[in-house]
């Protein structure tokens, strides 16, 4: 008799992402040198043979990331790809030390190897929800460098996006905010989400017939986050008027509104050459005649290539600058984040460090 439908749905998210690293591993520039410097069978002379692929698993000891771990740890040694997990402590609650301590002991006693605990500070900017999910990529991506790996999983579920879309729709950040998380981001595609088309009950499942224990985090639960209220209060008020189906919904439009957002930005970033001058600077006519949401990306790409960073630059910022070109009254310059100023001069929109 094959594993419980909940197993089996985990694994087979996995496999096909491990399948689909495994095909990135043989196509970069090395393993192909390799292929084509030996007969098959045969090792190049001097050449080291390269190293199965390694990737990790972002574990914080709650049902979606157990139950990641352990589909890791069960597809990857089939495939050829050693494993590994990391769990970041952020110091926010009592005994959490204690806590990613027992998370690393269990990550290993699934087999995974490398395992490691990292101790991050958590700050303020941006809100206590950002502040830690910045410092948890920051120690999540020093891993990555340190130990070589090709990926790290992490283990998002659609009912996570669902949250994400929503959180987007009440910032009015956009269509970008919509499209929710990719499944491949991160520089050179290092963060894959294999659960983002599963949903919280099937990951929670797993580990309840795999009977692997899992830590439920109480800031989960926690009124005082917006993600918390949204998660026990919002969806299901949301359900409750609309039906049941409004998870898929919203997941669904994440991804349509991710492979609008991806076309916009494409034309956008072929749009740009055609609205710079000899002199590289940006003329204020050639962008009018642009469609709105080109226009605005070429812009938000601009203002954060002068230095204003990415996370601080929103919607209203953009459409402020944007007013320089399409209700050009002679009005003074804008100010951005990152101190960069965006000002109107001679048919030219400059945007640069104050």
């Amino acid at each position: 008799m094959g594993p419980h439908p909940a197993v089996a749905a985990i694994r087979l998210a996995v496999r096909r992402v491990l399948h689909d690293l495994l095909t990135d591993h043989s196509r970069t520039p090395e393993k192909a040198a390799a292929a084509t410097a030996a007969p098959e069978g045969a090792r190049a002379p001097g050449r080291a043979e390269r190293p199965a692929p390694l990737v990790l698993v972002a574990c914080s000891g709650g049902a979606d990331s157990m139950a990641l771990a352990s589909a890791l740890a069960f597809e990857a040694p089939k495939l050829g790809i050693r494993a590994g997990g990391v769990t970041v402590d952020h110091g926010l609650q009592p005994g959490s030390g204690l806590r990613a301590d027992e998370v690393v002991l269990r990550l290993r006693e699934l087999g995974l190897d490398p395992v490691e605990s990292i101790a991050v500070t958590v700050g303020r900017e941006g809100g206590p929800e950002a502040a830690a999910r910045d410092a948890r990529y920051a120690a999540l991506d020093d891993a990555a460098l340190r130990h070589g790996a090709d990926a790290i999983l992490l283990g998002h579920t659609r009912d996570d996006q669902a949250e994400t879309v929503l959180l987007g729709l009440a910032r009015g950040s956009g269509i970008r905010s919509l499209s929710g998380m990719a499944a491949v981001s991160g520089a050179d595609g290092r963060y894959r989400r294999p659960f983002l088309h599963l949903d919280r009950q099937t990951a929670r499942k797993a580990c309840m017939v795999q009977s692997l224990p899992v830590w439920d985090d109480p800031h989960n639960a926690d009124p005082a986050y917006t993600r918390s209220r949204l998660r026990h209060e919002g969806l299901p008020a949301l359900e409750k008027a609309l039906g049941k189906g409004v998870v898929e919904a919203l997941a669904r439009t994440a991804q349509l509104s991710r492979d609008d957002a991806d076309a916009l930005d494409a034309w956008a970033s072929q749009a740009e050459a055609s609205v710079r001058d000899a002199a590289g600077q940006l003329e204020c006519a050639k962008l009018y005649a642009l469609p709105p949401a080109v226009r605005r990306r070429i812009l938000r790409r601009a203002a954060i290539e002068a230095g204003a960073p990415a996370g601080s630059l929103f919607a209203r910022h953009i459409e402020e600058v944007d007013r320089l070109i399409t209700g050009w009254r002679g009005q003074k310059a804008i100010n951005l984040p990152g101190k960069v100023v965006a000002r109107r001069q001679g048919g030219r929109l400059v945007i640069r460090q104050g």
